[in-house]
């Protein structure tokens, strides 16, 4: 069968799985466990609106765990969908201007674990984030400052060590731009592995784009 999962989806499967684990290890009550689980398996396949009869029967054994959710959740892994590929030249069509962009890095991602690309040019102390948009992949860069506070990321909603990103974006007149600032995670791969949702990345992209 083929991947289904987004990355966002696995990760909120995750924190469903956790929920059932605190639960089993606080609560003796019968029908308060059958209530989680009931709960459980209502956001899960709330993910998946067209989710077919197979599919169902991936999913379900989530619902059966009680004590460790390692080995359920190892099962899942392979239905993740992975990250769209990236290429030197997808760097070069999302970022013309950008000049000597490294590449070696992309050796090493996990592109089922992440929903949207980001690296840092300690040169030019800029960030790069790449993510799907509209069925189309979108490339931002701004300057990244980390801050010594912890704050809420925009992109993972998450309350994290951040950084400032500022980008420019075009202005209401041609030829005119505007600065626009946001705290992100210092951390990206921290950042995809808190993001059980894609709206917020959704909305990140479309103010800066």
């Amino acid at each position: 069968m083929e991947p289904f999962i987004r990355s966002d989806q696995f990760h909120f499967i995750q924190s469903q799985a956790q929920i059932l684990t605190n639960g089993h290890a606080s609560v003796s009550d019968i029908d308060v466990l059958q209530a989680l689980k009931s709960l459980a398996k209502e956001k899960i396949f709330a993910l998946f609106p067209n989710i077919n009869e197979e599919q169902q029967q991936v999913l379900a054994p989530i619902l059966t765990i009680e004590e460790k959710a390692e080995a359920v959740l190892a099962q899942l892994k392979p239905y993740v969908l992975p990250f769209p590929t990236v290429t030197e030249q997808t760097l070069k069509k999302l970022f013309p201007k950008a000049k000597k962009l490294k590449t070696s890095f992309l050796k090493e991602v996990n592109w089922e674990g992440i929903s949207y690309l980001s690296w840092e040019d300690l040169g030019s102390n800029k960030r790069f984030i790449i993510a799907p948009y509209e069925n189309k992949l979108i490339g931002l860069q701004g300057t990244f400052n980390p801050v010594t506070k912890k704050s809420i990321c925009a992109l993972c909603h998450q309350y994290e060590e951040v950084g400032m990103f500022m980008t420019e974006v075009k202005g209401p007149q041609q030829g005119t731009f505007v600065k626009r600032g946001n705290y992100i995670c210092q951390d990206p791969q921290a950042c995809n592995e808190n993001m059980t949702t894609l709206d917020q990345l959704h909305h990140f992209i479309a103010r800066n784009k």
